[in-house]
């Protein structure tokens, strides 16, 4: 029997502009800043792609996040400087869409929160992103969930478990009677590694992807799961 289910937001309640906003900074960051390095690394702007944002970035700390984007494309950053710059203008440039209104949520997520709040489980959120809260507010949806650990720093990020263990934990449920709901690999692999189930959301072409992370259900809407029948 499910008690709980737990949220992660971008890409699974959120269609938020995170992944634009990544892809933005580093572009103009090789365009201007670092353009001294391009002849040296793999990046081209169309080689950043939704696969490259969902392997690599998606579900990670933030530092963590940028630190893998830069490795994927090769450019070193032995002392973490570059890392901390992408972070510092990627954070600029979501402030801004946020506060420009560019994002949405999803109908289907809407519709399986309802769902799951009618059958009277516990509904946690559970985000790496620190703007998750922000994305969550301007859509008034925070009110719908008993615990939000969204943007808490934790000792390990995702693919670890520690995010979605400790949202059981203040839900007052066993990571055994959980289910974490993701769109990403290491979120899929972090809900395996605290002992939960997950339903891993397809809304791009990664149905493989989440399977491979070990995902127990994949779906490419929640329209296609009934809390109620898990």
């Amino acid at each position: 029997m499910v008690d709980a289910f737990i949220f992660d937001v971008d890409g699974v309640i959120v269609d938020s502009p995170h992944e634009r906003a990544w892809g933005e900074a580093l572009r103009d960051l090789m365009a201007v800043e670092w353009r001294n390095l391009r002849a040296a690394v793999r990046y081209s702007p169309e080689l950043y792609t939704s696969d490259v944002y969902r392997l690599y970035v998606a579900g990670r700390p933030r530092a963590d996040g940028a630190a893998a984007l830069l490795a994927y494309f090769g450019i070193d950053d032995p002392h973490g400087a570059r890392a901390a710059l992408l972070c510092e203008r990627k954070q600029r440039l979501i402030e801004r869409l946020i506060e420009r209104g560019e994002f949405r949520a999803y109908d289907d997520a809407l519709r399986f929160l309802a769902a799951a709040k009618h059958c009277g489980a516990k509904l946690a959120a559970a985000s790496s992103s620190k703007n998750a809260n922000a994305l969550l507010a301007g859509l008034d949806l925070l009110r719908l969930f008993d615990a939000n650990v969204c943007g808490r720093d934790f000792a390990h990020g995702k693919p670890h478990p520690d995010i979605f263990l400790a949202a059981a934990e203040a839900l007052g449920v066993e990571p055994d009677r959980c289910v974490v709901i993701e769109d990403a690999p290491n979120g899929v692999a972090a809900a395996k590694a605290g002992g939960m189930r997950c339903i891993g959301v397809a809304r791009g072409e990664d149905a493989e992807l989440l399977a491979s992370a070990g995902a127990d259900w994949v779906v490419g809407t929640l329209d296609d799961v009934d809390p109620a029948d898990l």
